[in-house]
C-alpha cells in the first residue's frame, strides 16, 4: 500500500505539468510505464501552437483551429486554450525549456508555419521539441522533494467508490492498482486526486509513430470507471512518416511542409494541388486521405517528399533530427527526397472532460492526448496537442487543490489487489498473436478511409477477441503485455462503435458508405453503461449491399 494526495499516471507534458503545481500543497506520486524522460511528448517534433507575433492574434487561432476541426470543436474549450496558450508558453520558459532563437541567435524565437494555420505560430526547439520540454520538466520534477516518481510502473485498474462498495451511488476515484514492472509485483496506491495522463492509443494500430507505451491504458481505464467516452472514430494519421524497413514509422514533421516541402509520386510530379487549393498546407486529413488514394489508386508503396530545393545548410540546421535520422538510413534531405508514407498519430477522442479537467468521475482529472476536451474536434490542428496538454493539465491542477483542500478527509481504506485463482501463463504465445491480429485488422478496416462492411468485419472479430481476453486476465497472472492486450482490445472495440455510430463523413473520419458531412455536428459518446449493439439501419445497409445489382 502506497498513499500520497495526487497520484499522476502518465509522465509526459500534461502528467508533470500537473505534478509540479499540486506538489505545492501534497505529496504526489506519478507513474511511467518508461524510464522518464521516456514519454510521447518526447517524441514531438513540431512544435507548440501559440500566439506570440505581433502579426498574429487569438481571433486568427480560432479560427484556424475550428476551421481544421470540421465543426466539431467546442468554442468555449478553443477560446480558452487559445487565450491562455502564451502565458503558459512563459510558464515552459521559466522551466528551463529552450526554444529556438531566430536568424543569427536573436532575442526573438524563430516561430514555424505548419499544415492548417496561416500564421507562424509555432515554437520550436529545432525539430525536437518534445525532447527539450521534457529536459526541462524531468529535471524540474526531479528537484521537487514532494514528487515520488515510480519508473516502470503502470496502472492496471482505476479504484472507484463503486469497487469498494458495489451499492454506494458515489463515482469518487480513490487511487488505482499498479504493476510494478520489474518485480511483476501489484501495489495499492491510494489517493485523494488523480490525475490521468496517459497518452493516446497508436499503437492499436499496424503503422504508428507513437512510442511502444502508447496503448490506450488511460482512455481503457476510465470507460471501465464509469467515464463517458467520445469521438473515439477520429484518429490522426501523419501524413509523413520514413518509409524504410528499419525505421519503425520514424515521423517526418508537419514543419518541413511548413517550409516547402513538396509531396510527389515516386516519378517525381507533384499532386496535392489535384486535392486541396493549400496543397501541403492543408489540414493532416487531406493530406493523409491523398497519400493513401495515390498509393492505393496508383499501386505505390510509397510517395516521396521532396524538401531538396532548399539551401542544405539551413536544411542540417532547422531539421538535425530529422536530417540525421534519415542519413543513417542512407538517405541524405538535403540531395534526395524522403520515401513517406501515413501511420496511425493522434487520437481525437478520448476521456470527456470539462474546462478545469474534470471528469464526470469525481476525483478524476484527465490532461493531454487521453482527453476529449473539445479542442481538437474532427481533426487536430498540427501543434496544438502540447499546448491543449499544458492549458489543462494547469486548470486541473488547480481544481484538484481547491477539491482536496475543501474536503480533506483522507482516502478509505482500500482493498489490496485480489489475484483470485490466476496462476502463471505457460501460453504467452495467445497474447502476440492477438495483438497482432488486433492491430492487422484495425489497420485494414478501420484505417484511413472506412465502409460499412469493413465496420462490421471489424466488430465482428473485436468482439471475439474481447472474450477470449477477458477470459484469459481473469485466469493468469497479470504481466505488462496482458494488461495492455486488454486496453488495446477495449480501445479498438471503442473507435470501431464510434466509426459504426458516425452516419458521415467529417474530419478524420472518412465513410465511403457515408461520404457528405451531416447538415448538425455532434458529438459520439460511448458509456459502459450503455452497451453498444449494431443497431437497424446498420444492418440494413450491409444487407442491401448485398444484393445483385439490377440489370440495366
Amino acid at each position: 500500500m502506497m498513499q500520497a494526495d495526487y497520484l499522476v499516471i502518465g509522465g509526459g507534458l500534461a502528467g508533470l505539468s500537473f505534478a509540479l503545481r499540486v506538489a505545492k500543497s501534497g505529496s504526489v506520486i506519478v507513474l511511467n510505464k518508461g524510464r522518464l524522460p521516456e514519454s510521447a511528448t518526447a517524441y514531438a517534433q513540431g512544435g507548440i501552437a501559440s500566439v506570440w507575433s505581433p502579426d498574429d492574434s487569438f481571433d486568427a487561432h480560432v479560427a484556424d483551429t475550428e476551421r481544421a476541426g470540421a465543426g466539431l470543436c467546442r468554442r468555449e474549450t478553443v477560446d480558452v486554450v487559445v487565450r491562455e496558450g502564451p502565458d503558459r508558453i512563459r510558464d515552459l520558459i521559466a522551466m528551463g525549456t529552450q526554444f529556438s532563437r531566430g536568424e543569427n541567435g536573436g532575442r526573438d524565437y524563430d516561430l514555424g508555419m505548419e499544415g492548417g494555420h496561416r500564421h507562424r505560430r509555432i515554437l520550436h526547439a529545432s525539430d525536437a521539441t518534445g525532447s527539450e520540454i521534457m529536459r526541462a520538466l524531468t529535471a524540474a520534477v526531479r528537484e521537487e522533494p514532494n514528487i515520488q516518481v515510480l519508473e516502470r510502473h503502470m496502472a492496471i485498474d482505476l479504484i472507484t467508490a463503486g469497487k469498494l462498495d458495489p451499492l454506494s451511488k458515489d463515482t469518487d476515484c480513490w487511487g488505482a492498482y499498479v504493476l510494478d514492472l520489474d518485480s511483476n509485483t501489484v501495489r495499492t496506491v491510494s489517493a485523494r486526486a488523480t490525475m490521468l495522463a496517459a497518452g493516446g492509443a497508436g499503437k492499436v494500430y499496424l503503422y504508428t509513430s507513437n512510442p511502444d507505451i502508447a496503448s490506450g491504458d488511460g482512455i481503457a481505464m476510465a470507460y471501465r470507471a464509469g467515464a463517458p467516452i467520445a469521438n473515439m472514430e477520429f484518429v490522426q494519421f501523419h501524413p509523413t512518416c520514413l518509409y524504410h524497413p528499419q525505421a519503425k514509422s520514424f515521423l517526418i514533421s508537419e514543419a518541413l511542409r511548413g517550409e516547402g516541402a513538396v509531396l510527389k509520386r515516386p516519378d517525381g510530379a507533384p499532386f496535392m494541388q489535384a486535392y486541396h487549393p493549400d496543397a501541403e498546407l492543408a489540414p493532416r486529413d487531406v493530406v493523409a486521405r491523398a497519400i493513401d488514394n495515390e498509393m492505393k489508386v496508383r499501386g505505390f508503396d510509397y510517395v516521396l517528399l521532396d524538401i531538396t530545393h532548399h539551401d542544405a545548410d539551413f536544411l542540417r540546421r532547422r531539421f538535425p533530427t530529422i536530417y540525421e535520422r534519415c542519413l543513417s538510413f542512407g538517405i541524405d534531405i538535403t540531395a534526395t527526397p524522403i520515401p513517406v508514407v501515413p501511420a496511425a498519430h493522434y487520437c481525437c477522442g478520448g476521456v470527456m472532460t470539462n474546462l478545469d479537467g474534470s471528469t464526470p468521475v469525481r476525483r478524476l482529472y484527465a490532461g493531454g492526448e487521453v482527453t476529449m476536451t473539445g479542442l481538437h474536434g474532427a481533426n487536430r490542428l498540427a501543434s496544438n496537442s502540447l499546448l491543449e496538454a499544458i492549458v489543462f493539465a494547469t486548470r486541473a491542477a488547480r481544481h484538484a487543490t481547491e477539491l482536496i483542500a475543501a474536503s480533506p478527509e483522507p482516502a478509505p481504506a482500500l482493498p489490496p489487489w485480489n489475484p483470485g485463482r490466476a496462476v502463471d501463463s505457460d501460453e504467452s504465445v495467445v497474447v502476440t498473436q492477438n495483438w497482432d491480429e488486433i492491430r492487422r485488422f484495425m489497420w485494414n478496416y478501420v484505417g484511413i478511409v472506412r465502409s460499412n462492411r469493413r465496420l462490421a468485419r471489424a466488430h465482428q472479430r473485436i468482439t471475439a477477441l474481447r472474450e477470449e481476453i477477458r477470459q484469459y486476465y481473469w485466469d493468469f497472472i497479470v504481466t505488462g503485455d496482458l494488461i495492455e492486450l486488454r486496453n488495446l482490445a477495449t480501445v479498438a472495440e471503442l473507435i470501431i462503435a464510434s466509426a459504426i455510430k458516425r452516419r458521415e463523413s467529417r474530419g478524420l473520419h472518412y465513410n465511403i458508405d457515408y461520404p457528405k458531412t451531416a447538415d448538425v455536428a455532434a458529438d459520439t459518446i460511448l458509456r459502459r453503461s450503455e452497451p453498444f449493439h449494431l443497431d437497424g439501419e446498420f444492418l440494413a445497409s450491409l444487407r442491401a449491399r448485398r444484393q445483385p445489382a439490377a440489370a440495366d
